[in-house]
């Protein structure tokens, strides 16, 4: 192969305890991204050494930046595998060689694969459903144009992890729920009739709930749907704290009355 025509794949791979970098030499296709050329390795799994190797392994679903589940690190950065193409790297970078690596957030099941279940259970922790009385005649709600606009901008969320790679808040030291969960109480709290807002606001007040946020704001800077997490977190901030407020007040004052 020309090696023009050629570029390589750098990649951290190996199971928990065990980790090592493993290069691939691949050729350059017009418009390929990170998941074609993974494919291609599947298909011909031999490293620049020579030696035939196994096939990486990784996750992908949709391959249309829906689903999240190609969330990995492309050369250091945090980004969806499926819409890293190969040729704006090279541009970029001036550089032939790309590197791949599990996102480090996660526990690492096995090479580009990380378990991302505590992303769905921080979801199942602000109760991440909707709660309203539909009513059968009438459908429940309204939701306004302007209430549908937001809600479309949050329900974008595809849970890939990439804005927790990111916050330095979320690490071994601290259980901060994230941008993500918090985001998404925004979400669902925006749904006219929604019957557990206040329980999410609880959610959110605990200490590793919104005021674990230390307003890095790099959770914005790589979000591949473009979000409005930081505004969201202010947001929630200011509601937590209303509400907390109400709660003294309405103690303060049922004291009084009850006297």
């Amino acid at each position: 192969m020309e090696p023009k025509n050629t570029f390589i794949l750098k990649i951290y791979r190996g199971m928990p305890g065990n980790q090592y970098w493993e290069s691939f030499e691949l050729p350059l296709h017009p418009g390929e991204n990170v998941i074609s050329a993974l494919m291609e390795i599947e298909k011909r799994p031999i490293n620049t050494q020579g030696e035939v190797v196994d096939p990486v392994v990784w996750e992908q679903g949709c391959l249309e930046e829906v689903c999240g589940s190609c969330a990995m690190l492309v050369n250091g950065v945090p980004r969806q595998a499926c819409t890293a193409l190969i040729k704006e790297y090279i541009d970029t970078t001036q550089s032939r060689e790309i590197t791949l690596a599990p996102l480090t957030k996660f526990p690492l099941v096995r090479d580009l694969i990380v378990d991302r279940s505590v992303m769905f259970e921080n979801l199942q922790e602000i109760q991440g459903w909707v709660a309203a009385d539909v009513d059968g005649e009438t459908f429940g709600p309204k939701v306004t144009p302007e209430q549908q606009e937001l809600l479309y901008t949050l329900s974008m969320c595809m849970t890939c992890g990439c804005c927790a790679e990111a916050c330095p808040q979320v690490n071994a030291h601290n259980d901060f729920i994230g941008p993500a969960a918090i985001s998404q109480v925004r979400y669902f709290n925006s749904y006219p009739g929604d019957k557990r807002s206040e329980e999410r606001l609880r959610r959110l007040m605990g200490k590793d709930g919104i005021r674990g946020c230390g307003q890095a704001y790099n959770c914005v800077r790589v979000c591949p749907k473009k979000l409005p997490l930081t505004e969201s977190i202010s947001i929630m901030g200011r509601e937590t704290s209303r509400f907390s407020l109400r709660k003294v007040f309405s103690s303060l004052f049922g004291k009084k009355k009850k006297t």
